[in-house]
């Protein structure tokens, strides 16, 4: 059975395969070179992983069938300028044979409700451009484009 449950120092070793994983999915697809650079997880991911479960304003989801770990999240409170808070998906990922049976349901709705519970004004969450299952998949949860950020490559010889 599918499920989400708040990941624990025990899951670090497979949240940083989760990672490796998503970062080696994403790095070669459109806008993915410079997400890598920018917004992906820092390599080595140890630290990074370490940090977020450790965060009290993060919440570090397993995501689960029959208890076996086959996804993870990350999400976090941002502190905005006028005093708010925003909740942001740093991570939402599961392993591709095992999608469209509800593990990233499961864990959204634990995201949504942590953020709720929080009184984040709303979640934010990164799709790359030409990733249409992952877009639909967050507008499922009511997630809709609010910034559309757009780049110009200079180095010719760099990936894109």
């Amino acid at each position: 059975m599918e499920a989400a449950r708040p990941a624990t120092p025990a899951d670090r070793d497979r949240l940083l395969e989760l990672a490796a994983q998503a970062i080696a999915e994403l790095a070669p697809t459109r806008g993915g070179a410079v997400w890598r650079r920018r917004e992906a997880r820092p390599v080595p991911l140890g630290p990074s992983i370490d940090g977020a479960l450790a965060s009290p304003g993060t919440l570090v989801l397993a995501g689960t069938i029959d208890d076996a770990i086959i996804g993870y999240g990350v999400v976090r409170a941002e502190a905005l300028r006028d005093g708010g808070q925003l909740g942001v998906i740093d991570d939402l990922y599961v392993e591709p044979d095992a999608r469209g049976v509800g593990v990233g349901e499961a864990m959204m709705d634990q995201i949504v409700a942590w953020c709720r519970e929080r009184g984040c004004i709303g979640v934010d969450a990164l799709a790359l451009p030409g990733h249409r299952a992952t877009k639909n998949f967050f507008e499922s949860f009511g997630l809709t484009a609010r910034a559309i950020v757009v780049h110009r490559q200079l180095d010719e010889t760099g990936p894109r």
